[in-house]
């Protein structure tokens, strides 16, 4: 599937289009180069979603977890890693990425390329292209 956004503007409505491509997979391994706003695409899911209060970059941290209520109102977790900074897939072995991996709850990893062969097998990968100063095109396979 495939979205071409002229503005961040229209991240708000991508975002339900987007989880509902997904058909039920919660990984998703999310590319683009530094700027093209996949931390801001995160932010326009999250809040789709109900997470609760601010979301924010996990380029210190490289994990930030969120919760918000599933629509028959359990409580779940949105976990956001951000895997620039690590040189090693043990680096994310030691942050809990198996774990993450493995749970029941949304995952989205950015700069995924240094773990993609620990990746589960129904992992989303999400390519944002920047195509002029705010456009980007988006391939969802």
């Amino acid at each position: 599937m495939e979205w071409t956004l002229n503005s961040p503007d229209e991240l708000p409505a991508l975002a339900p289009q987007l989880l509902e491509a997904l058909a039920g997979r919660r990984k998703i391994a999310l590319y683009g180069e530094m700027g093209a706003g996949k931390t801001t695409l995160v932010k326009a899911i999250c809040q789709h979603l109900g997470v609760r209060g601010n979301t924010a970059s996990p380029t210190f941290s490289l994990v930030n977890e969120y919760s918000y209520a599933e629509a028959d109102g359990s409580e779940a977790l949105f976990h956001h890693l951000d895997l620039y900074r690590l040189r090693t897939a043990q680096e994310a072995f030691d942050i809990g990425l198996e774990d993450l991996l493995y749970d029941p709850w949304y995952c989205v990893i950015e700069w995924p390329q240094l773990v993609e062969d620990l990746l589960p097998e129904d992992t989303a990968h999400l390519e944002i292209e920047i195509l002029g100063e705010t456009a980007r095109h988006l391939v969802l396979r």
